[in-house]
């Protein structure tokens, strides 16, 4: 597969997944009055869920047979990278400069992104 080809069905996934992000802490903060770091958490797993489904079998398939098992290990040590910086980078932002939470979050996005793609291309997916 042509790397501009995964890397747009990184991104269609991508926006489905900051979709789900975006609904799940809108819904918890706003309609559920939960903090934004909590928020954040719950958003973050469940976008993780479909991600993983995705990576596996449309943005980075193998031909040669692959251990599942081993790929969930790797792409929830890619998750946690991706999901540190992005955390570190939301904190940063509403803790250090006082920047608008929902900003802040929707800014991690891209954090996230960058290193989630990078992560599960070098490692996850190889």
């Amino acid at each position: 597969m042509k790397e501009s080809t995964r890397i747009c069905r990184f991104a269609v996934i991508g926006t489905l997944n900051a979709l789900i992000t975006a609904i799940t802490i809108w819904i918890m903060m706003d309609g559920l009055d939960i903090n934004y770091m909590l928020s954040n958490v719950t958003a973050y797993i469940l976008a993780q869920t479909h991600n993983f489904i995705w990576c596996k079998y449309w943005i980075f398939p193998t031909e040669k047979k692959s251990n599942t098992w081993r790929q969930v290990l790797l792409f929830s040590i890619a998750f946690g990278m991706a999901y540190c910086a992005q955390f570190l980078f939301l904190i940063g932002l509403v803790e250090g400069l006082n920047c608008d939470e929902y900003l802040a979050q929707f800014l991690g996005l891209f954090v996230y992104g960058g290193v989630n793609f990078l992560m599960n291309r070098k490692v996850t997916f190889k």
